[in-house]
């Protein structure tokens, strides 16, 4: 009876969350213990001026979102796995997944031709997820080349770093 109730509490869910990652973003942008951002066009300058790594590894970036989720438990883990698994099935194409107890990650896409224009690379371990939504223009094979959880953590590190610092706001005038 409560796996039941569980599965009509997740199917619930997911179809009161939309099926974009847009919707999935703002439904959880506000989650206790959930870093997040996202780049508005106001603000596409900063992406211009990501590194000159990140830039090699993904390409051009229109739209950016990173969402953060720590300390999540085996419960919010398997809701949160189950609503990117309901984004990646409307209109993306896997080009990778993993799905162990310990470690989920997916890698899905929407191709025009050969270039990738939207990616969500999500990756999830025992206590923490990590999401991002890029659209752009990039190389398919950089894309595929986040199944590498050490690419994967580089990019993160890097990306993060680079966002930081071309952000870095203050509210202090002096600074």
């Amino acid at each position: 009876m409560k796996k039941l109730i569980l599965v009509i509490s997740l199917s619930f869910l997911l179809v009161s969350c939309g099926t974009s990652f847009q919707s999935f973003y703002n439904n959880h942008k506000a989650d206790m213990g959930t870093t997040s951002f996202q780049v508005p066009n106001f603000m596409k300058a900063v992406l211009s001026n990501i590194s000159p790594e990140v830039k090699n590894g993904i390409g051009n970036i229109s739209d950016f979102k990173y969402i953060k989720f720590e300390n999540v438990d085996a419960l919010k883990r398997q809701s949160l796995i189950a609503e990117m698994s309901a984004v990646t099935n409307g209109g993306f194409t896997d080009v990778f997944r993993k799905n162990e107890l310990d470690n989920t990650r997916i890698i899905s896409v929407i191709e025009l031709g050969s270039v990738v224009t939207d990616a969500i690379i999500f990756n999830s371990t025992e206590t923490e997820i990590t999401a991002y939504y890029l659209q752009g223009n990039f190389d398919p094979e950089k894309i595929k080349s986040f199944t590498d959880e050490d690419t994967f953590n580089t990019f993160s590190t890097d990306l993060l770093q680079s966002y930081n610092t071309n952000l870095n706001p203050s509210f202090n005038p002096k600074n």
